[in-house]
């Protein structure tokens, strides 16, 4: 049973994928909730999958839900919160070893879609809302994790640049929340929230192992008590044109090293046709070792302590980033605007060229060695309603040409420069 690509179907308003294979020695299982990112609901939202951790109707305390995945082999239960485009994402993941391998009483699988389904849909509850004591305690852990932010001055950079350069765009916002709203969430308001966003997420569910869709469908139709049928497909939005003035922000910290960021605007995404150029483009730009902004920027000039440049195809955005001594900031912007110019304008070596295909390919090999990866990469055509397997994209990258590759760097527009510094710089 091997064979390729995913088999997909959907019950209960959820979007189901399975991968029938026996390559694997485990089940993988993930769940992908997403819904628009927005001011009022972002901060709840986050911290949903933090309490639904804690505690289902059937396992209502913390210790009973860990015992009960020990007593699947060791089951592994985990969640991401993030955003992917204006959307905001909660992905859940189990990994459960496959029943040829054990000799259980019920089928692995089936445990784990029936736990995964009651952690997502029969929380505990108490008076009809979350246990009061478990929204205290992860309120503080996602506290925790937005206060990290702002130690981490690399990340803190990134953050800044985009929430100045999207500053009236949903996509400003932290996937964790805002910590202002906080202290305002309780069990009450956040099962409020809960319900609205378990019923109005769009969920896709993907299984890769020894399975069938058929089984996989059954099981998700009986373990999920959703109240909707509805379908919510992702809206993706425009990418939109870069300002007609650069920004240019200056903030003051007590650093030792400057970061210098930009933001830049292109039309390109992962649904168009020319989204294999804008990905050899950005590693050309930065998304490498051998990227003409390391080895510009940092081997020749030694002006940076790190440089990379970041392409999102599901925002059209490009983001560079660096560490840089405060004294080099007009040297070190004008070096990467130049390695900028000098792509658009075509000037790329064939090595260049070369070396990012082969980065790329093996990227993509990857990807197909591990069942989440391959998971997430075809949620990424699910997300942007283009599909596009391995093999195509694999041939779209090795056959882009020079010409293509100046095209697609060439829609690259800055918008913003954001640079974090001690010192009363003028940018």
């Amino acid at each position: 049973m091997n064979k390729t690509g995913f088999e997909r179907g959907e019950v209960n308003g959820i979007r189901v994928h399975v991968m029938p294979t026996t390559r694997f020695k485990t089940f993988a299982v993930s769940l992908y909730m997403g819904t628009p990112l927005a001011e009022d609901t972002v901060t709840p939202t986050a911290l949903i999958p933090f309490i639904l951790r804690r505690g289902t109707a059937k396992y209502p305390e913390t210790t009973q839900f860990r015992e009960a995945l020990e007593n699947m082999y060791g089951a592994g239960f985990g969640f991401d919160v993030y955003k992917k485009g204006d959307y905001q994402m909660v992905q859940f993941r189990m990994d459960t070893i496959n029943d040829s391998f054990v000799s259980a009483d019920e089928s692995l699988l089936k445990q784990s879609i029936s736990f995964l389904g009651d952690a997502v849909t029969n929380p505990v509850l108490e008076n009809n809302a979350f246990r009061e004591k478990y929204v205290t305690a992860e309120r503080e852990n996602v506290r925790k994790r937005l206060e990290s932010v702002v130690n981490d001055k690399i990340r803190y950079a990134a953050e800044r640049c985009i929430q100045e350069m999207c500053k009236d765009e949903p996509y400003r916002l932290n996937a964790l929340g805002q910590l202002s709203d906080l202290d305002g969430l309780n069990g009450a308001n956040v099962y409020e929230r809960y319900q609205q966003w378990l019923e109005n997420s769009t969920m896709d569910l993907y299984v890769v192992g020894d399975t069938t869709l058929e089984e996989v469908l059954e099981l998700v139709g009986s373990q999920f008590a959703r109240k909707t049928n509805t379908q919510h497909a992702y809206k993706i939005s425009i990418p939109r044109s870069a300002g007609a003035e650069v920004k240019r922000i200056v903030e003051k910290m007590e650093i030792s090293q400057g970061k210098l960021n930009m933001g830049l605007r292109t039309p390109i995404t992962y649904g168009d046709n020319r989204y294999a150029s804008a990905w050899v483009a950005n590693g050309i730009l930065g998304g490498f070792p051998h990227s003409k902004l390391f080895t510009n920027v940092r081997e020749k000039e030694s002006l940076a302590y790190y440089v990379g440049s970041r392409f999102d195809p599901y925002k059209g955005i490009t983001t560079i980033q660096s560490g840089i001594e405060i004294q080099n900031f007009d040297k070190a912007l004008n070096i990467i605007q130049e390695q900028l110019a000098n792509l658009q304008a075509g000037e790329i070596s064939e090595s260049e060229i070369s070396q990012t295909k082969a980065m790329i390919r093996n990227d993509l090999l990857e990807s197909r060695d591990s069942a989440y990866q391959m998971i997430g990469y075809d949620f990424n055509g699910r997300f942007a309603d283009k599909d596009r397997p391995v093999e195509q994209l694999l041939s779209e990258v090795e056959s882009v040409t020079p010409e293509q590759i100046q095209s697609a760097a060439s829609v690259l527009t800055l918008d913003t420069i954001y640079f974090l510094t001690t010192e009363q710089k003028e940018a």
